[in-house]
């Protein structure tokens, strides 16, 4: 079991699927739960902020299938969806739902199967997965991160200005430390590894290596 936090827009991702590839683990980007419920909320006209209408839409939630580049869900790819800057940004207020913080956490901890698991999220050392052989803070600059979101949007023709990217992030970073349940934080025994200077293929193997050592 490896668990990778982080916050947004750090390459998490990215990063956790290499390692998962490198090592013949299952994946989980548990971002994308919350993300599914805000897409949902949003896509039946509710309120983000309503705890019990999202709480609803997050007991109900079919298990998405990650495959490669795809979030198959409900039969159809919804990975273009969930990366819209309105789903983003409703995720980040879900995700702050006590409510649905705890009817998504056993729905996470049922993606735990052999050979193995590489989950990342905001709280999967620190609260999903607290006994993870291999824990990791991976962060970086939020300019770097502002830079990465920035071009992402623009290869998939979304409109961004760096600007408006660096407001956005300051505010996510802001809402994930200080919210009330599972606020993110570097968890006790988790390795720090700073990817402002390192590409995705030198931070995946740089956690690999990590793993493999036991350390």
């Amino acid at each position: 079991m490896i668990a990778i936090d982080g916050p947004s827009a750090s390459g998490k991702g990215t990063v956790a699927e290499r390692v998962a590839g490198e090592l013949g683990f299952h994946y989980l980007d548990s971002g994308a739960l919350y993300r599914l419920v805000a897409l949902k909320v949003i896509g039946q006209g509710g309120e983000i902020s309503d705890e019990a209408t999202a709480a609803a839409f997050a007991v109900g939630l079919p298990n998405p299938r990650f495959e490669g580049d795809e979030v198959v869900f409900e039969g159809r790819n919804v990975a273009d969806a969930l990366r819209t800057e309105q789903v983003s940004a409703a995720a980040s207020f879900v995700a702050a739902l006590p409510a649905v913080r705890r009817a998504l956490l056993e729905r996470q901890r049922a993606f735990r199967r052999p050979p193995g698991l590489v989950a990342e999220g905001r709280d999967m050392g620190s609260v999903v997965f607290p006994d993870a052989r291999l824990k990791v803070f991976l962060t970086a600059s939020i300019e770097a991160r502002a830079q990465r979101r920035y071009k992402q949007l623009k290869e998939k023709g979304i409109a961004a200005t760096l600007p408006g990217l660096l407001k956005d992030l300051h505010e996510r970073d802001a809402r994930d430390a200080s919210r009330s349940v599972a606020p993110l934080k570097q968890s006790p025994g988790a390795r720090l590894l700073d990817t402002t200077a390192m590409s995705a293929v030198q931070a995946a193997a740089q956690i690999v290596e990590w793993f493999r050592r036991g350390e």
